[in-house]
């Protein structure tokens, strides 16, 4: 997520570098076979281009509104995630008659679920975009804190090592963390360390937390529509390639020479188009990596902060911190 006031010109020309390169090549072509070669006959009419150009503009717009609604989806679970686990940490440390080490393991055991849950959702799919060329070449400047830490070396400052090699032989590691949880209540209530009340109360919060997961994984494990996706990339395509074509008698009405300025005119305004479904591809996806992801590293980090404050304990471990105004 990018918390500053808005991305630098020079990192999203970086950004869409490539298909600058691409716009210039299919520009100077049909121009340089039109001036030099005197090609006349590849100049089109611009009304069917236009045509083509408005219908670009309105799948595009609505991929992006699309795409943009899967992305606040997201942002509200985990809003949603945030707010049932400090009502975990206070439900967990004054509903259970137990020592502080009985709260302290189920506030850690947490976080270890938050850790688990961040690691499956940060796994690659196959219509993520995460491996194309200009995210890669972009991800310089931020970091994904789940690709470079292993997920047992995380799970290492929440769990003991029995219960560690337990959820780490498992598929699905969140959901059986949030089963050790409803496990322990149970033992804890058995051993009327819980009221009946208390014991609902508690249970109905992992209820919760499991309705949270759930929503997490239909966004991650269903894509945006690729019927739309592929829609969206053919008329943007076929409107690029036949922009040029289109602008050439344009120019020429104002003179020989002028037919060259078809050249960057025709870039900038493919570029436009490009750069508009650049955004919505890299907004679909809220959990794959990208600089627009949803910040959940930043957000399990808070959320540990707050239920190690609730342990009173003294030394708590730093936010995270943004790189280059993204934070992951």
């Amino acid at each position: 997520m990018h918390i500053g006031k808005q991305y630098k010109l020079v990192e999203f020309l970086i950004w869409t570098r490539r298909d600058i390169y691409w716009l210039l090549g299919l520009a100077a072509i049909p121009t340089t076979l039109y001036a030099v070669l005197g090609w006349k006959w590849i100049a089109i009419p611009w009304v069917p281009i236009a045509v083509i150009g408005t219908a670009a503009a309105f799948i595009i717009g609505f991929k992006n509104t699309q795409t943009y609604n899967r992305l606040w989806e997201a942002r509200q679970i985990w809003g949603a995630i945030v707010n049932t686990s400090r009502s975990w940490g206070i439900l967990s440390r004054d509903f259970v008659k137990a020592d502080a080490s009985v709260h302290s393991e189920l506030m850690l055991r947490h976080c270890a679920w938050l850790t688990a849950l961040r690691y499956q959702l940060r796994e690659t799919r196959g219509w993520e975009n995460t491996n194309k060329p200009h995210f890669k070449e972009y991800r310089k400047f931020y970091s994904i804190p789940e690709w470079e830490t292993p997920l047992e070396d995380e799970l290492k400052k929440y769990l003991p090592e029995s219960e560690l090699a337990y959820v780490l032989s498992k598929k699905n590691r969140a959901t059986q963390l949030i089963a050790i949880q409803s496990k322990r209540l149970k033992e804890l209530r058995e051993r009327n360390q819980i009221a009946e009340f208390e014991y609902v109360e508690l249970a109905q919060t992992l209820s919760n937390l499991y309705e949270q997961q759930g929503k997490c994984e239909r966004i991650k494990n269903f894509p945006y529509p690729r019927q739309f996706a592929s829609l969206t990339m053919f008329f943007v395509w076929l409107f690029v390639f036949l922009l040029p074509l289109g602008m050439l008698n344009e120019f020429a009405k104002i003179g020989p020479e002028c037919v060259w300025f078809a050249i960057p005119f025709s870039t900038v305004v493919s570029w436009v188009f490009t750069s508009m479904d650049r955004v919505g591809e890299a907004t679909e996806n809220p959990f794959e990596g990208s600089a627009n992801d949803i910040p959940m590293a930043s957000l399990s980090r808070t959320i540990e902060i707050d239920l190690r404050d609730m342990l009173d304990e003294e030394n708590l471990p730093p936010p995270i911190a943004a790189k280059n105004n993204i934070v992951l």
